[in-house]
């Protein structure tokens, strides 16, 4: 595919570097000299300093040809623009960055469309989703639905209580031969292993599980995991993500938010009629202390400071918090957030690029998640009639030695991937895939 991404910083970057795994045409127009010559260097992408609004910038950009437009600087109006004008000029499709979520309303998603945007992306929200959905199921460190839940895919970290340290992926089929999840990945040590039945779990791996819905308390079980309780959240930051988590989660959580700027403490009041706004620097450990921080079941790190983040989520850990989740806009941080004791990263690039990544692939892609963490995605496949995933078993298929099916969801079932299954047209399959591997799987389901 030709595509533009409009962008004026590191997620038009990341989203790029992404897509570039997929051998497509990518040019970037962005106004930052510094940023393009660092891309320049770093990657063989075409670049073009300048406005995405301006006409001129968008036909050097050879935007008539282009499949594809996607604008995600952070001026979500300068987004709704260049997507407007690069459909006059010819762009297939376009996809437009936004922040407020009045526009996702079925009627001005239509209006939209009529004025040439084919699709809205609002991280922030999709990131209060992604903190509601991981305080429901508080065992793991991160969660995603696919098919309303017909398939989940759990991340754990295994610790010492769990059961199937030091055991291979071969044993405990045999001790539990009629589990309702499949382990599609090893996260250890910096590097993704996707496993086979000789590999065996050690502490501190970090596991990503394809399951039903009826393994998950199997597969809690081997992992050695408890649920934890929650009813006392603390917030930090009183931004956008902050302030749709919250107004979701009030009426089912006591909750406190810290936000050191007064006059947005009084914005949210009108806002957060069931959430205690206290006006106060999360990184005050006495104010911590003053607000009952020891008390709390989760704390939610949300503030415009990835470091401010991740110290205030350690802090949280030291008094005894049994839930972290920290907001870590810089993805270098990622890894070794994770490592010193933070449950869970949220990170606004990754969401922004799991939702347009679908957009660019030959096969038909329903769901698509980017890991936090890890340099991989989990996608949901439907299967097109006469496709070559169609043809034979699995375990005859030629699949990537760098992907691994999860699972299948066929009508209103679901069913784990094993070697003599069947897929068949019109299923979902959930597919574990490291970059090199993506466009030969896509291949298999076009």
């Amino acid at each position: 595919m030709n595509i533009i991404i409009a962008g004026d910083g590191e997620v038009g970057f990341h989203l790029a570097k992404s897509l570039s795994y997929d051998k497509h045409n990518i040019t970037i127009i962005d106004a930052n000299q510094e940023l393009l010559k660092m891309i320049e260097s770093h990657t063989d992408l075409m670049t073009i300093k300048g406005d995405s609004t301006s006409i001129a910038v968008l036909e050097s950009a050879n935007v008539s040809k282009a499949d594809l437009l996607i604008s995600v600087v952070h001026n979500e109006h300068i987004n709704l623009m260049t997507c407007i004008l690069a459909k006059k000029l010819g762009a297939k499709k376009t996809i437009a960055r936004i922040n407020n979520v009045e526009y996702l309303t079925i009627e001005n998603r239509e209006l939209f469309q009529y004025l040439g945007i084919d699709s809205l992306v609002c991280p922030e929200r999709i990131a209060a989703k992604e903190i509601i959905n991981l305080l429901n199921q508080s065992v793991a460190t991160e969660v995603f639905d696919f098919s309303d839940g017909k398939l989940i895919l759990f991340l754990i970290r295994l610790d010492e209580n769990a059961l199937v340290l030091n055991k291979t992926l071969n044993q405990i089929a045999k001790e539990n031969p009629n589990l309702n999840f499949r382990a599609v990945a090893i996260h250890r040590k910096s590097k993704t292993i996707i496993p086979k039945g000789t590999d065996t779990f050690e502490k501190n791996d970090l596991i990503y599980v394809i399951t039903k819905p009826a393994g998950m308390t199997e597969l809690f079980k081997l992992g050695g995991k408890v649920k934890i309780d929650i009813k006392n959240i603390m917030i930090a930051g009183g931004g956008r993500i902050a302030r749709k988590t919250a107004r979701s989660l009030q009426d089912k959580f006591n909750i406190k938010l810290l936000e050191i700027d007064k006059e947005r403490c009084f914005k949210l009041t009108e806002d957060l009629n069931n959430t205690l706004i206290i006006n106060g620097d999360a990184t005050d450990i006495q104010l911590l202390e003053e607000e009952g921080i020891s008390k709390m079941d989760a704390f939610i790190a949300l503030t415009n400071h990835t470091e401010t983040n991740i110290l205030t989520c350690l802090h949280a850990r030291k008094f005894g918090v049994k839930r972290t989740i920290a907001l870590v806009e810089n993805i270098d941080y990622i890894d070794i957030s994770q490592n010193i004791g933070i449950d869970t990263i949220i990170n606004k690039k990754l969401i922004t690029a799991s939702y347009i990544a679908r957009f660019t692939m030959d096969a038909l892609v329903t769901s698509i998640k980017c890991l936090s963490g890890i340099d991989a995605e989990v996608l949901e496949f439907l299967v097109k009639p006469n496709s070559q995933i169609t043809k034979k078993t699995i375990q005859h298929l030629n699949f990537p030695e760098s992907a691994i099916i999860g699972g299948i969801v066929r009508d209103n079932d679901s069913y784990i991937a094993v070697g003599n299954f069947q897929i068949q047209e019109n299923d979902k399959v959930v597919v574990f895939a490291l970059p090199d591997a993506i466009h030969k799987i896509s291949k298999l389901f076009h």
